[in-house]
Order: structure tokens, then C-alpha cells, then sequence
């Protein structure tokens, strides 16, 4: 294939060549060679998004998320790998727990990492000798399946996991610095003000503190404050920040109810533009969806039993687009394709993925950034039929491709006459409608 005009992330306009998995030329005025040629003249070419932060919920919860649709939906949204996380059931702890959970993610179109998790029934010299994306998240407060462990047990994991140069990703609460008082609330506001703004920073200056003392370097996931972010930049460790954290704040939740209830939870709107801020300016490290997918019958309970957790992973890389095209926005298209692309691939040791350039994976993906949609939950791909971003703007890609094969395609984003989004394997066979049936 020969992607003809495309402007990349920089502002630069390059035609793209692709063979077999990878991009075997960038350059101006390529030679087409008989080859199947798109032209992309007006419309812009950014890698794949890498989403560090993953629930798929299989095994366990399928009723939630399948590998399957949750490869889709992240398809659909330009993302083209993710990394699960560990809270399943069975929880992946052990090397069984690992290739189980491998079983499933075969069913993905998209590329695909798992991450490990830290109980105090781990088995870490069977875990680490499998292909672990990295150790974590390692919850330091209990969250979504009761997985939060004591500060012995993190010290134990963060050495077990520096000795075999596994990275560490880190959920950084403090459970002494949550606030009881809000317990006797039954406001949608109420679980903001009980998993207390404090209680990320002091998690994140522990977490840094251990692994500096231990010579170990750790990640810390879905920074919701500003403090948590500058505490661990200047500790020399790395930072995500959620799409529901860059863009919505606690005065949502009136309209949001439980469905914005999460861990960690939506914060002041103060401290959400100082977030933004930091986002903008390079201080935080890359974006990552913490897509945590729960049943609408499932969060319309109380704010203390509805489940944490919101979908995301569909969503995320066209918020960012449709942020970087607005014109009183101080986020750039060259700083979405840092924080969705290039910094992950860099921080995880990624080199074959997050660049448009020769000899990298071609996993690429289209869009044009002069029309924007508005995101509507019955529209997304994942079994999650909700979103908490019902309404607001955003550029949907025309394609996305992994590793060289298209995998999803927007109506009729490649000029065949089809209307429906269409999905693909990567061998571009065994064609697949919205809904995940096979088409003749």
C-alpha cells in the first residue's frame, strides 16, 4: 500500500509506503509500483495509539468486555496496542493465570500486551518468567478486585521485578488518607470527597520514595493531580494521565451520577486544568485510557455499591484529536502523537511501534481532522454501551491499521460502496460487521 499526501503529526506532508508489516519508505513523491494507493491528501497520519492501561475483564467478566470486543473498540478508536491489567478473575498472579488469560487475547485484531499482578498468593518466580508487559498496576489501596497489598510486599515485588528488568506500574492511593466523614454522604460527590486528593499524593511520594531507596524505576498509573504528577517527576519517574481525568472534573457528576464514579476519582475543576496544563507543557508522560467497562444495570446503584470504573479506550485518541483542533486549546497534534505513540513506546521499550518512520511496525491510522463527531454510547464498539463523554466532540479515525493490515474501516473510508464500520484480522480475511459476525 501506498499512502499518498498525508500530513503527519509534525505538520510535514510525506507519502507513506507499506510492505508487509512494516513502513518501508517516508519520503515525497514515492513511486506507486502498481501498489494499492490511497489518497490521503488533506487528512492526517499519526502511529497507532499504545494504551498502557487496559480492563478487557476476561476472564472472569465477559458480560463486561471480551478480548474480542474490546479489541474492536479499541480498533475503532486508533488504538492499535493495548496492555491488560491484572485485577481478572482468576486474578494474573501465577503463570497459569498468564496463559489463560494469553488464550483470550489471541482474539484480538489489535496488538496486545498483559500486564502481572501483586497478591500476597503471587507466585513471582513463575510470573516473571513469562512475557510480561510489565508488573502492575501493584495497587496500593484496594480497588476493583480487592488487590491492594502492604508496603513490605511492595518493596519484595519491586525487587523481584528490577532483578529481572520487568517494568513496575503503580495505582498510588493511600487508604490512611482517605476521609471516613464523606461516608455518611450519599451525593454522586461523595466518593471524590472520600479517595481524597491527598491520598494519591502521599501514595505516589511512598511509591517513589521505596523505589528510589531500591534503585527501581516505576510508573505511576492514571495520575489524577497535579501534586501526584510533579512529585513523581521529580522523583525521575513516569507518568499517565485518563482521559476522564484531562477532561472532566467533580462538577460532572451531577449529570454523571455513579457512572463517573472511579478510582482514582474525578477531582476539582482547579486542580483538573493544572492537570491539563501539565499534559500540555511535557511533565506528563503519555495518555492511557484505564478503560474499565462496567453494565449500565451494574452502576446504577448507590455511590457507595456501584462499581468503579468507566469505558474509554474507543475514545480517547479522538477526544485528544478534536482538542488539538480546537483553536483556544494549547494541545498540539504533535503533542497527542508524544503522549499516545511515542512515549509509551519509549518508556516500555517498545522500539518497532510509536513512530511513523522506515523499518518501524506499520500501525498506523487515518483520520480527517476537519470533521469531528459527537460520541455517542450506543454508537461505541464495546460490549460498554455508555460513556461519559455523551456529547462532546471528537475525530473518529477512517481506518487504523496493525502491523501493516487494516483492521477497522468507518463506512466507507476506503471507497468500496460498504456503509457499516467493518472489521478484519490481520490477514485482512475473515471479515467482521459492527456486531462481530462474520461477513460473506
Amino acid at each position: 500500500m501506498l499512502i499518498r499526501n498525508a500530513t503527519l503529526p509534525d505538520g510535514r506532508q510525506r507519502d507513506v509506503r507499506v510492505r508487509g508489516e512494516s513502513i518501508a519508505e517516508v519520503g515525497r513523491d514515492l513511486d506507486a509500483d502498481d501498489q494499492h494507493v490511497i489518497d490521503a491528501t488533506g487528512k492526517r497520519l499519526f502511529p497507532g495509539m499504545i494504551d498502557a492501561h487496559v480492563h478487557f475483564r476476561q476472564p472472569g467478566y465477559p458480560h463486561k468486555e471480551t478480548w474480542e470486543t474490546g479489541a474492536r473498540s479499541a480498533a475503532a478508536g486508533g488504538v492499535t496496542t493495548v496492555v491488560d491489567q491484572p485485577n481478572t478473575d482468576p486474578p494474573t498472579i501465577d503463570g497459569e493465570a498468564f496463559d489463560q488469560k494469553a488464550e483470550f487475547a489471541a482474539d484480538a485484531i489489535v496488538d496486545w500486551g498483559i500486564n502481572g499482578g501483586v497478591t500476597a498468593d503471587w507466585i513471582p518466580n513463575v510470573l516473571l518468567r513469562r512475557r510480561l508487559f510489565a508488573l502492575g498496576e501493584v495497587f496500593l489501596a484496594d480497588s476493583t478486585g480487592d488487590m491492594g497489598i502492604e508496603a513490605d510486599l511492595f518493596a519484595d515485588a519491586l525487587d523481584a521485578a528490577t532483578e529481572k528488568e520487568v517494568p513496575v506500574t503503580v495505582h498510588a492511593e493511600d487508604a490512611d488518607y482517605f476521609n471516613d466523614d464523606a461516608r455518611a454522604r450519599d451525593d454522586a460527590d461523595a466518593w471524590s470527597a472520600f479517595r481524597t486528593a491527598t491520598a494519591e499524593a502521599k501514595a505516589v511520594e511512598r511509591a517513589c520514595s521505596v523505589a528510589n531507596e531500591r534503585g527501581a524505576t516505576i510508573h505511576i498509573a492514571h495520575t489524577s493531580t497535579p501534586e501526584g504528577v510533579d512529585i513523581a517527576s521529580e522523583a525521575g519517574m513516569t507518568t499517565e494521565v485518563t482521559p476522564h481525568h484531562l477532561l472532566l472534573s467533580r462538577r460532572d457528576l451531577s449529570d454523571l451520577g455513579t457512572f463517573g464514579r472511579m478510582n482514582p476519582p474525578l477531582r476539582r475543576e482547579k486542580r483538573r486544568l493544572k492537570l491539563y496544563d501539565r499534559v500540555v507543557d511535557g511533565t506528563v508522560d503519555m495518555i492511557a485510557t484505564d478503560h474499565a467497562p462496567h453494565t449500565r444495570e451494574e452502576k446504577d446503584a448507590s455511590i457507595w455499591d456501584a462499581p468503579s470504573g468507566v469505558p474509554g479506550v474507543e475514545t480517547a485518541l479522538p477526544l485528544l484529536l478534536a482538542e488539538a483542533r480546537d483553536s483556544d486549546s494549547d494541545l498540539t497534534y504533535e503533542r497527542v502523537c508524544d503522549l499516545t505513540a511515542r512515549n509509551p513506546a519509549e518508556v516500555f521499550d517498545l522500539p518497532q511501534k510509536g513512530e511513523i518512520e522506515a523499518g518501524r511496525d506499520a500501525d498506523l491510522v487515518l483520520v480527517d481532522t476537519t470533521e469531528t463527531t459527537a460520541v455517542r454510547g450506543e454508537a461505541l464498539h464495546s460490549k460498554c454501551d455508555w460513556t461519559p463523554f455523551e456529547g462532546f466532540d471528537a475525530v473518529f479515525p477512517e481506518w487504523t491499521m496493525v502491523r501493516g493490515a487494516v483492521v477497522y474501516e468507518r463506512g466507507d473510508a476506503l471507497g468500496d460502496g460498504g456503509e457499516e464500520d467493518v472489521f478484519y484480522d490481520h490477514q485482512g480475511e475473515n471479515v467482521r460487521d459492527a456486531d462481530g459476525e462474520v461477513v460473506e
